[in-house]
């Protein structure tokens, strides 16, 4: 299969896979009150992250450069990563590592690199001057890109459906707490 083809299906099957790979980490995961209590507060920075990046985007209509998009280029996705790492910390599981980080490794890259060659062509002479001053998903905090003067939305939270990553982490916190106290 082709790099393009490739990239193309794994960033249309990230989100299915996770589905996936949930339920393989909600099966191997062995939580006590350490682990809930320490995944739950990474996992809760991973969804501070998404919901201040999700209230700045205005997908596919501007190229988002304030909140924490001034920091990486995707604070979407970094945020997913510690939402992740809190939820494989959680599991108390070398399964459930190893689940996760496979699946980060997998699909994240190409999906990072999908995103970017569609901000290339969606605007591509600011994503120019943005690629080269914002990192593209470690924060930097020493030199961000120029202040916009866009604020926070709760609306542009509540349209781009970031609540729903807030619902689905509570699912899974409930689960581990019901798995910890029937074992």
């Amino acid at each position: 299969m082709p790099e393009g083809k490739l990239r193309d299906a794994l960033y249309r099957w990230r989100v299915r896979s996770a589905v996936f790979v949930l339920v393989g980490v909600i099966v191997a995961a062995r939580p006590n009150l350490k682990a809930i209590i320490a995944g739950a507060c990474v996992s809760a920075l991973g969804l501070l992250i998404r919901a201040w990046a999700s209230g700045h985007i205005r997908k596919e209509k501007t190229l988002a450069v304030t909140g924490p998009y001034r920091y990486s280029r995707n604070p979407l996705y970094l945020g997913n990563f510690f939402l992740g790492l809190g939820i494989a910390l959680g599991t108390r599981s070398f399964w459930g590592y190893g689940l996760f980080l496979a699946y980060f490794a997998v699909f994240y890259p190409p999906v990072i690199l999908e995103e970017r060659e569609r901000m290339r062509r969606l605007f591509p002479r600011e994503y120019d001057l943005y690629r080269r001053t914002v990192p593209l998903f470690f924060p930097s905090f020493r030199s961000p890109s120029p202040k916009g003067d866009v604020r926070w939305s709760l609306d542009l939270y509540r349209r781009n459906g970031e609540y729903r990553a807030l619902v689905g982490a509570l699912a899974v916190w409930a689960v581990f707490t019901l798995k910890m106290v029937l074992r």
